[in-house]
């Protein structure tokens, strides 16, 4: 096994600066990856810095009451490990009609936005069976609701993630804070290709989208960053025509204490 070099770096962080590692082989280039602002080092150290939440979907735990998911159907919908995609959850909508499919949260592990608590999310995604990239989809962070996306629309009243209900194929980068939404371009579903999809709450300040480690449009606003308990969520529903699949690689939250 050749030999790999790493480095220590300091680096400017939402809250001061924080040290980095990083492998020169194996990691992303510098300046293409959230966590270089993110402690990860000093939480290691010392877990009463921050909550760090990995998912890496070797179980999927959605029994009646006790599980650390529910998974509601929109009449249809079905979510397993995935068989061909190691540490991969498959989210089936089950449906060629709209807005039949799943909605699942994750409700056993909750994240505020508060000041000075700083929030670093990254989940990669991708989709298949959406040739006519017909999909309704809900990614990210978002209060608990059964019905993320009902009647072709975004009918919950607080989070942070992506969305698109036109049946068009393309992602939004979607906050909303008690129902005042903001929305940005973020993009377009490539289908059975994988894409990175995160972001980064500066407190109650501001929000940064992040599309393969790159920050990508503008700051979110402090009017449109939600104040409640937030859950990891991930809605998959057929805007017609198409049988869409959500496959969610893994992701990790971490929200400084």
């Amino acid at each position: 096994m050749p030999y790999t070099e790493a480095f220590i770096a300091r680096r400017a962080t939402p809250g001061g600066t924080t040290l980095t590692f990083r492998d020169r082989d194996l990691s992303p280039a510098r300046g293409s990856s959230l966590w270089e602002t993110c402690p990860l080092l000093a939480i290691a150290q010392d877990r009463r810095l921050a909550i760090d939440l990995c998912e890496d979907f070797t179980s999927y735990d959605a029994a009646a009451t006790t599980g650390d998911y529910v998974l509601t159907q929109a009449t249809a919908g079905s979510a397993a490990i995935s068989s061909t995609v190691p540490g991969c959850l498959s989210i089936d909508s089950g449906s060629t009609t709209s807005p039949q499919g799943a909605n699942v949260q994750r409700v056993k592990s909750a994240f505020i936005p508060a000041a000075g608590k700083h929030i670093w999310v990254e989940v990669r995604v991708k989709f298949t069976g959406v040739g006519a990239l017909n999909v309704e989809t809900a990614i990210g962070l978002f209060e608990i609701d059964t019905t993320v996306i009902a009647a072709s629309a975004v009918s919950t009243a607080n989070g942070i993630g992506w969305t698109s209900v036109t049946d068009d194929g393309v992602l939004l980068f979607d906050t909303e804070k008690a129902s005042a939404s903001a929305t940005q371009a973020a993009t377009t579903i490539v289908s059975d290709t994988f894409v990175n999809l995160g972001f980064v709450v500066n407190g109650v300040t501001s929000i940064t989208q992040y599309i393969n480690g790159v920050a990508t449009g503008t700051a979110v606003a402090t009017a449109n960053i939600p104040i409640v308990a937030l859950y990891p969520t991930f809605v998959c529903q057929s805007g017609g025509t198409d049988q869409p699949v959500l496959h969610v690689a893994g992701y990790r939250i971490v929200q400084l204490r």
